[in-house]
Order: structure tokens, then C-alpha cells, then sequence
């Protein structure tokens, strides 16, 4: 299988897991594989890309043989999927440091808001083609 739209996302993180959860519900064309950057593969692809691979705070989108991270990487994401929340691209229009700071606030939150898992989520069996190791 052939992985050309590839999301990594900080696999302890319940906001990141209800996120990846959203997106495949959203994601009827299966469109999206999935890797939590503390995987090998994760691992891999942040060497690959140049991204520090200590470096957890941040969502990324791997689509065309390009990286995308932060706010950017959400906004393609949400394009992509059905449903209304395609309109949140309209955001791409605000500058991307702008956006980033949001989304930099956020993520540097996101384990008191929304706790931390001790362990990475594990697929079920219908699932577990769409997650790379």
C-alpha cells in the first residue's frame, strides 16, 4: 500500500488521538495513514524531513513529498475531509505566524487541558492498515 498523504501526531496526547479519531470518521476515501512521531516510522519521517525527532508539539501533515506542520497541516488536513469543517480552510488567508502562536499555545497546553495516555493508542483490527509502525 502507498501512503501519499501521511499524518503524524504525538501518540500519549488525547487531544492528538480524539483528533486522528475525527479525521477518520471524516475521511470516508481513506485518504489519510497515520503514525504517532514516537513510532519508528514517525521517527523516520521527521529524519527524513529534517524535524527535530525530540520534537512532539506538533502535528504533521506528510503530502507530496512535503512536510507540513502546525496550523498549516491542520488547515490541509480539514480540507480534505467531509463535512463543514472544509470552511476552516478559509483560514489559510491569515498569516501563518498568526496562526501558529494559536496553535503553538494550544499544543503547549494541550496535556493540562486535555491530559496525557501512558502509552500510544492501539487500532483496531479495521484500522490497522491505515497506521504505520
Amino acid at each position: 500500500m502507498i501512503h501519499s498523504s501521511i499524518i503524524l501526531f504525538d501518540g500519549v496526547c488525547i487531544l492528538c488521538n480524539s483528533s486522528v479519531q475525527y479525521i477518520i470518521r471524516h475521511d470516508p476515501k481513506a485518504v489519510f495513514s497515520f503514525a504517532t512521531l514516537q513510532s519508528d516510522t514517525g521517527q523516520l519521517l521527521l529524519q527524513k524531513f529534517n524535524l527535530p525527532q525530540q520534537h512532539l508539539n506538533s502535528i504533521i501533515l506528510i503530502q507530496d513529498d512535503t512536510a507540513y506542520q502546525k496550523s498549516t497541516a491542520v488547515l490541509k488536513i480539514a480540507r480534505q475531509l467531509s463535512g463543514a469543517v472544509k470552511i476552516f480552510y478559509g483560514f489559510i488567508i491569515v498569516p501563518a505566524f498568526i496562526r501558529d502562536a494559536v496553535y503553538t499555545f494550544i499544543a503547549r497546553n494541550r496535556y493540562k487541558w486535555f491530559g496525557q495516555k501512558n502509552e500510544c493508542m492501539i487500532p483496531g483490527p479495521a484500522l490497522q492498515k491505515r497506521f504505520l509502525k
